[in-house]
């Protein structure tokens, strides 16, 4: 134990990305966390799951029209689609989880076709691999990549915090909320953009498949224990923060991928919490 922990600390004292990987890793989990809860309670926590499948198909597209930066086309697409399955809430034709479940299909399908089709490299496999589920290239980080995250984690905090009262009330009764006058559409299309945002940054952690792990499993783990709207947002963000933390030092020891070992310390927070909370029901009912 105290040699892996002297290894850890030779990492971060020694290389600057291994620095850069920790904030960014620190930051995105965070963020996940924070809007993950109010996902999960609206019923629509596979939005998560639906975006960065889409986020796949559109990294694909980029990939084969040649740009250097795929964020220029990942970005909006996401974003456009993430604003359309939350107002498809509102469709009687064509219900979210529907419309999340065609989405999510047809970008991997579509974007594992391009990927083949139009090969960038000789390894379309590991390439494909690398981008649904994550890899060690989350370890060659650039500064760009930080204040990226470092802006997006600002916005997000200072969104939370703003209009805490405000995501409540729309998170609990939007109807309410829409007859005492706030403009719950706003809110909906602000918490949309800022959960494309978070997708993309998030799969070059975890990859495309394991995102929606990131938003649901620390709000789950959360939702156990505790039972207030703050209790939960706060105990959330605490449980991403920790488990990205150890899923990435683990991940350096053992020489995993990343982004699984993020989620396996997911997963046992889940776990935990899972058996905290029903110690503490039969507790309260003896």
């Amino acid at each position: 134990m105290i040699e892996a922990i002297q290894r850890i600390v030779d990492y971060i004292v020694n290389y600057p990305f291994v620095r850069y990987t920790i904030v960014v890793a620190v930051l995105i989990a965070l963020c996940a966390a924070l809007l993950g809860v109010t996902l999960v309670l609206k019923r629509f926590s596979m939005i998560g799951d639906g975006l960065s499948h889409v986020a796949f198909g559109a990294m694909a597209v980029g990939a084969v029209v040649g740009l250097t930066n795929n964020l220029y086309i990942v970005l909006p697409v996401t974003v456009i689609s993430a604003i359309l399955l939350l107002k498809s809430q509102e469709s009687k034709r064509i219900k979210g989880d529907a419309l999340v479940a065609m989405l999510s299909v047809s970008a991997l399908a579509i974007g594992y076709i391009l990927m083949n089709k139009f090969k960038t490299t000789n390894n379309v496999a590991n390439d494909a691999c690398v981008s649904l589920f994550g890899s060690t290239a989350i370890l060659t980080l650039s500064m760009t990549d930080v204040w990226i995250s470092i802006g997006l984690s600002a916005f997000v905090i200072l969104f939370m915090i703003l209009f805490h009262n405000k995501l409540f009330a729309v998170t609990f009764d939007e109807s309410f909320a829409r007859a005492s006058g706030t403009k719950t559409s706003i809110y909906d299309i602000a918490v949309a953009i800022i959960i494309a945002v978070v997708v993309v940054v998030a799969m070059k952690l975890v990859g495309s498949l394991l995102v929606s792990a990131l938003v649901i499993f620390p709000a789950l783990s959360a939702m156990r224990v505790f039972r207030s709207f703050k209790g939960v947002t706060i105990a959330s963000a605490i449980i991403s923060v920790i488990c990205a933390l150890f899923g990435l030092f683990s991940s350096m020891i053992w020489e995993t991928p990343v982004g699984p070992t993020i989620i396996i310390f997911d997963i046992a927070a889940f776990l935990i919490f899972f058996i905290i909370g029903l110690i503490l029901s039969r507790t309260k009912k003896a």
